[in-house]
């Protein structure tokens, strides 16, 4: 009788509606990471009143996240794969929806600043585990595809739907429910855990415990280093300890790595061309649309006078460009081409930064939608390939590894470029205050010059990913998926996850 055969088109049919629904889980967690990379920004001078934060610390409630975040991926992703991905995922959800609570809770600083740390190791152990999850659960070909376009859609979008969020929330209610939004998603996402994803097992294998430190020492240093620059200066002594700090302790952890029986990060790994040229490339795009975001927030409330929320809906043509591309690029049926979109997709992302660099003080919002349309669609067309060749040809036991390095290239990526053009515009801003005539708008027109040099600049880091894409990416550009496909739904008694 159809469909009470095992294999049958009912079977099939059953397989691939688990599989949508675990799509769903893993890309709303994906979503929730990349949202907080934001989502705060516009609530900071709510929290700034209430909790009488000093202009120095409250960075630290966007940088105690990104540093934690950035510094702990690598163990992520390599926990993931020895422990089971499963686990280490919903842990990670777990901690993530705690301390977004607690957070949300805070009543003065260190309890909020703590929290956010808190929140940042949650996404470092959930982030890896969703791109890995995403290679093991699909099958190769269109339907992985399809759904790895779903979650570079949410990777795309997220940080600009996190302002267009984060300004509703603090404009109708409170700084408060920023963090607060998580708590019912966080529990969704750990009841969907349980219920629909597949117990995935670690594999045999122990963690390079000297490789973890090491490796996650020197990765916080250096994101600390570069949050810090920019304010501080490069020449400061602190910056300076944190930048040799970090060379001191990458270098321990390259020369563990080559000793050690069972690497963290096999130095081999980084030997494939095009996977190595993928990682160059986030970290490009992920520092230009970074800046883009940045700087255009600052121009649009300080000098074209948007509101918080205002500013977060002018955002809303990114999110509706990177989710209407990534559907198109999913209904390919083979393969999209990984070096034509990585060489296109960067190109438009650097239009759309110089495109947004012309803005003046009497531009229109025509002039400003052109720009995201442009960088939407460059990051549409980026995201899709750019994940596929993270995992492409990886053997599954070292997926979330490779998840794990896409994500700190983007993450390390960010930092470098921002911390760079924050550098620029604050020198190009004190040139042409020191060159201007004294007047009321000195200061506005000073800072506008300082916004033009950094999305110029954010606009040649895109142009670089661009060019380094069409000269390192090697042909045929229609890669090779090669992982194998598990079946989502109640995991039998005797499947256990742990080191198998």
């Amino acid at each position: 009788m159809t469909g009470t055969v095992a294999g049958g088109p009912a079977d099939d049919r059953r397989a691939r509606e688990r599989r949508g629904v675990a799509l769903a889980v893993i890309a709303t967690a994906q979503l929730m990471v990349m949202l907080d990379m934001t989502i705060v920004n516009v609530a900071l001078p709510s929290i700034q009143r209430e909790l009488h934060f000093s202009s120095t610390n409250l960075t630290w409630v966007v940088d105690a996240y990104v540093l934690v975040f950035g510094g702990f991926l690598l163990l992520g992703g390599r926990a993931g794969d020895l422990y089971g991905r499963t686990r280490i995922f919903a842990g990670g959800v777990a901690l993530f929806t705690a301390s977004s609570l607690v957070g949300g809770l805070a009543t003065g600083q260190a309890g909020l600043i703590a929290a956010r740390s808190v929140q940042g190791l949650g996404a470092a152990l959930l982030a890896p585990g969703a791109l890995a999850l995403v290679a093991a659960i699909f099958p190769e070909g269109h339907e992985r595809t399809r759904a790895m376009a779903v979650y570079a859609a949410m990777t795309g979008a997220g940080g600009a739907l996190g302002l267009v969020i984060g300004g509703l929330l603090v404009e109708v209610s409170s700084w408060r429910w920023v963090l607060f939004v998580n708590v019912p998603i966080g529990t969704a996402l750990l009841i969907g855990t349980v219920m629909v994803l597949p117990r995935i097992d670690g594999h045999h294998g122990r963690l390079d415990v000297l490789g973890a430190l090491t490796v996650s020492g020197g990765m916080s240093l250096l994101v600390f280093g570069l949050v810090r620059a920019p304010k501080a200066g490069w020449t400061d002594a602190v910056t300076l300890g944190a930048f040799a700090g970090a060379v001191a302790l990458l270098a321990a952890f390259v020369v563990t790595e080559r000793r050690t029986r069972e690497p963290l990060i096999p130095l081999g790994f980084l030997v494939d061309r095009n996977r190595s040229a993928g990682y160059l490339v986030i970290l490009l795009v992920g520092g230009a649309m970074l800046s883009l975001l940045f700087f255009l927030t600052q121009f649009l409330q300080e000098v074209l006078g948007y509101s918080p929320l205002v500013t977060g809906v002018a955002y809303l043509p990114i999110p509706a460009m990177v989710a209407s591309t990534s559907l198109l690029l999913s209904r390919l049926r083979r393969h999209p081409p990984v070096r034509a979109l990585l060489t296109i997709g960067p190109l438009l992302i650097a239009l759309g930064l110089w495109w947004a660099s012309r803005l003046t003080a009497g531009s229109s919002y025509l002039h400003v939608f052109t720009a995201l349309v442009l960088a939407g669609l460059g990051m549409g067309l980026s995201f899709v390939p750019l994940t596929l060749n993270a995992v492409s040809g990886v053997e599954p036991h070292r997926q979330g590894l490779a998840s794990s390095l896409l994500n700190t290239g983007q993450q390390i990526g960010g930092a470098l470029v921002l911390a760079v053009l924050v550098t620029v515009s604050a020198t190009v801003t004190r040139h042409a205050v020191i060159g201007s005539p004294a007047g009321p708008g000195s200061l506005v027109h000073a800072s506008i010059h300082g916004f033009q040099a950094a999305l110029t600049g954010g606009a040649l880091a895109a142009l670089a990913a661009s060019v380094l894409a069409a000269a390192l990416l090697r042909s045929p550009t229609e890669l090779p998926v090669g992982s194998a496909a598990v079946v989502v739904g109640p995991a039998p008694p005797a499947h256990t996850e742990g080191r198998s």
